[in-house]
């Protein structure tokens, strides 16, 4: 089925897609969908409305008002699943304590509202969607096989003699000559070839107004990304922090246990008249590993922040390059020098790509280019690798992706099958 479907002819490559056939189902679906939508509101409004004076009112206004939410959502999943689109889920309903505070939190929960304004218009953009499935598609196919079912048709008399059998257009116009039956089916091609367009076209502008009134506010979807962004450092902090005390413990604290035996070991020998070269063997085995805890600690603190920044992101990135695996050309431009944050950021992105290029695209060389506009660093390592770059492949981008997004960053990724890879960082200036 699927070889079939990819071989179809690119005129007809339409009519084999699932988005085709799910969009009309969601056009012809809208009708009754937007009649039940539109006699729930106003039904359930003009009740409430109406026991308004009662105790009644206000709590029915409420309740409804948290149906026609979920209403909204479920039309919003079925929308997504049909056509393809991907509206995201508004913000989760928030009560408040209480039966008071619940009214209160259903009467002032603007995603209920706007639920109710797309159930209201649904009607009208239901009636659009379905005539305008129901017209071309009856047409078109009707036309198309106008041929097969003309001659069952009742025989028409009209003023001029002879029986004729076929649609009539005026009083004195039949459609049963074979040019005629012809034209007719030329025109249902026509229809039926323009049917999958045109629905598509009413679709997208039912979705249009599902986007803005059943999905998140730009409010809601700033705060769910910044809460996203919020769980991502908390989580890369707390990563940071657990290997550090897991170098600490494991490498640091171990050399310096055994460098305090040795020197204690010296103490001992020399303090009771040992043997001198053997206290100097101690020593000298307390000195090698003092060294290796500092080296160690010295790394440590590189990996929480390079001391490199402190000369700027430019001699940073160019003792990246220098020392990378695979050669590497480096281009920089930074004539305004970003945010200490955002430095780190950088140094750490570029050396994960670098590190990716050495890994995983058997490239022979790179380049890095980072420059910097009034508003925004730009990051962007190139290789001549083999391609095939995505994010959740297991080279890391998911990660770079979340570091980026902790600063409104973004990352984006050019990595054709047989290369060459793009991946391009931005990043604010300012972590404000």
């Amino acid at each position: 089925m699927q070889n079939a479907m990819t071989s179809a002819p690119a005129p007809l490559s339409v009519f084999t897609r699932r988005r085709t056939w799910g969009e009309l189902a969601y056009a012809v679906l809208g009708l009754p969908q937007g009649i039940a939508f539109f006699a729930f509101t106003v039904v359930t409004l003009t009740v409430s409305a109406g026991l308004a004076v009662t105790f009644v009112g206000i709590p029915l206004l409420a309740a409804t008002g948290l149906i026609s939410r979920l209403i909204g959502n479920e039309a919003r999943r079925v929308g997504n699943v049909l056509t393809g689109s991907t509206i995201p889920a508004p913000a989760p309903f928030r009560r408040n304590p209480g039966l008071l505070g619940w009214i209160g939190s259903c009467l002032t929960d603007g995603t209920a509202w706007r639920a109710r304004a797309y159930m209201v218009l649904k009607l009208p953009l239901g009636i659009l969607t379905f005539v305008t499935a129901v017209a071309f598609w009856t047409y078109g196919v009707g036309g198309i096989t106008y041929p097969i079912w003309r001659p069952f048709l009742p025989c028409n008399k009209p003023e001029i003699n002879g029986c004729h059998r076929g649609i009539t257009f005026g009083d004195h116009y039949p459609m049963d000559t074979p040019f005629r039956i012809i034209i007719v089916a030329l025109a249902g091609v026509v229809l039926t070839f323009a049917a999958p367009w045109a629905v598509r076209a009413t679709v997208a502008l039912d979705r249009l107004f599902a986007r803005g009134l059943l999905g998140p506010r730009a409010r809601d979807a700033r705060v769910a990304e910044l809460e996203h962004s919020r769980a991502v450092a908390v989580d890369d902090a707390a990563t940071t922090l657990r290997r550090i005390e897991r170098d600490l413990h494991d490498g640091t604290q171990a050399r310096l246990v055994a460098l305090a035996m040795n020197v204690g070991l010296a103490r001992e020998k020399l303090a009771e008249g040992g043997d001198p070269t053997e206290a100097e063997r101690l020593l000298e085995s307390a000195h090698s590993t003092a060294k290796e805890a500092i080296a160690e600690v010295r790394d440590l603190a590189r990996g929480i922040h390079p001391p490199v920044l402190d000369a700027g992101l430019d001699a940073a990135l160019a003792t990246l390059a220098a020392n990378s695996a695979v050669p590497v050309s480096l281009t920089t431009s930074l004539p305004t020098r970003p945010a200490p944050a955002i430095e780190t950021i950088a140094y750490f992105c570029v050396a994960e790509l670098l590190t990716n290029v050495a890994k995983h695209s058997n490239a022979g060389s790179a380049t890095v280019d980072a420059r910097s506009t009034d508003r925004e660093l730009i990051l962007t390592v190139r290789d001549d690798g083999e391609g095939g770059a995505h994010i959740g492949g297991g080279t890391g981008l998911a990660g770079l992706l979340d570091r980026a997004g902790t600063v409104d960053g973004r990352l984006s990724i050019t990595s054709p099958a047989g290369g060459p890879t793009t991946i391009t960082v931005h990043l604010p200036l300012e972590t404000s």
